[in-house]
């Protein structure tokens, strides 16, 4: 498979919010297999290393990406999350053990062909969506596996359907979306997204492979140019980083970080 552009050079999306080796809870990442670094960006888990005291809230940031969960002592229940433009809490139990597949921008829909607009802002279980996918994640996977095994089965897995798979080629879309990651999400839509077609077909594409508008997805890029450029709190205060990221103003930015993460840019950065 040949791609349009290295979308892994041009972005990161970043899920915070918990430590890589916290002492209750830990969150770890690792990269798919070669041939689906396109598609997949990592293979995550989140778990708890002791039984907590009390529930536990679970904060997820808007990435732009579609991700594929399942508590990994119960694999016969597995949960779709679309495209969200806002950030997102789970309150889970006092122990668990979750493993999920983040799926880059545009490449569920494509891997499965299933419209990402039908998945925004919500999550559900994935035998509505990808029977086949539930099935061989109920079948496959197993509490004792590591994730390091897990990564490896689904890696498997998604090669095995990967020459199948008719991916779209309409430049157009791939020309738009490569124009507002070169940018991290500052731009003029109107005006920058002059790819040879019109603002209603560009939205409709954008509605079926990324789950919402063009604007929306540049919003929440944008934001992730900030979680990446991790500021410090004097940074914030001293460099204007919400200038550099195409905000009017600093209350425009807070407002904004705030809907896609859960906090202010103080708390969020704090040290």
């Amino acid at each position: 498979m040949t791609w349009p552009f290295d979308i892994r050079q041009l972005y990161k999306p970043v899920q915070p919010t918990v430590g890589a080796s916290g002492e209750d809870v830990s969150y770890r990442e690792i990269p798919p297999a070669k041939e689906l670094e396109q598609v997949v960006y990592c293979y995550w888990q989140l778990k708890t290393h002791h039984v907590l005291p009390e529930p536990f809230l679970y904060r997820v940031v808007a990435d732009g990406c579609i991700d594929v969960f399942f508590e990994l002592e119960a694999p016969e229940q597995s949960f779709i999350m679309g495209f969200c433009k806002q950030y997102t809490e789970f309150p889970l139990d006092p122990q668990f053990n979750y493993v999920g597949i983040r799926f880059l921008p545009t490449m569920f829909p494509q891997f499965f062909r299933v419209d990402a607009s039908g998945l925004s802002n919500r999550f559900q279980e994935l035998a509505a969506v990808v029977p086949e996918l539930a099935e061989f994640i109920a079948k496959e996977i197993r509490s004792v596996n590591s994730l390091v095994d897990i990564g490896n089965a689904i890696d498997t897995y998604l090669l095995g359907k990967l020459l199948n798979v008719d991916f779209t080629q309409d430049g157009r879309l791939y020309d738009a979306i490569n124009i507002i990651l070169s940018r991290n999400g500052v731009l003029d839509i109107e005006k920058d997204l002059d790819v040879g077609i019109s603002p209603r077909q560009l939205r409709r594409l954008f509605e079926y492979y990324i789950g919402d508008t063009a604007k929306t997805f540049s919003k929440v890029v944008r934001f992730q140019y900030v979680l990446n450029a991790n500021p410090g709190l004097d940074s914030l205060r001293k460099n204007k980083l919400f200038y550099d990221a195409g905000y009017y103003d600093q209350a425009h930015f807070i407002k904004e970080f705030r809907r896609f993460y859960g906090v202010t840019p103080s708390r969020a950065f704090g040290k």
